[in-house]
Formats: C-alpha cells, sequence, structure tokens
C-alpha cells in the first residue's frame, strides 16, 4: 500500500528550502552535493523542491555532506 505524503507536503518544503540554503551557503551545486552523498542531481533537486522524501539515514548523509547538524534541516 503506498502512503499518501500529501498532508506531509509543506513540511517536505521546507526540508528542502532548508537544504537549498545549507547547500548554497556552502557555495555547493546540486551536483556537487549529490556526488557527495551517492545520489543524483535529479533527485537532490527533488527533495529541495518537496516533491520527495528520503530516509532518515539519507538526511544524515545530507547534513554530514553539508557539515551541518541535522536538526537545522528540520527546523522552520
Amino acid at each position: 500500500m503506498k502512503r499518501d505524503n500529501s498532508r506531509h507536503r509543506e513540511k517536505y518544503k521546507i526540508i528542502g528550502k532548508n537544504i537549498r540554503k545549507i547547500r548554497k551557503r556552502k557555495k555547493l551545486s546540486q551536483e556537487e552535493l549529490a556526488f557527495m552523498v551517492s545520489s543524483t542531481r535529479n533527485y537532490i533537486g527533488c527533495i529541495e523542491r518537496g516533491e520527495k522524501f528520503a530516509s532518515l539515514a539519507f538526511f544524515f548523509d545530507l547534513a554530514t555532506a553539508l557539515e551541518c547538524n541535522i536538526n537545522f534541516l528540520f527546523e522552520n
């Protein structure tokens, strides 16, 4: 059974904006970040736009690559 994530869409967008903000502050492209976490530029873009939601393990990888506390990714 597929989960309906539509009720969390706004939360996903906030998380994506936080990731984008840190990535740009670090002057990283989506492609560079994707390489750092063994992903694709397209997937990073989808996460930043709130279209996809990654696993908690993937968010830990992102936080490590961005050199930030994982809690910042989930802040409003």
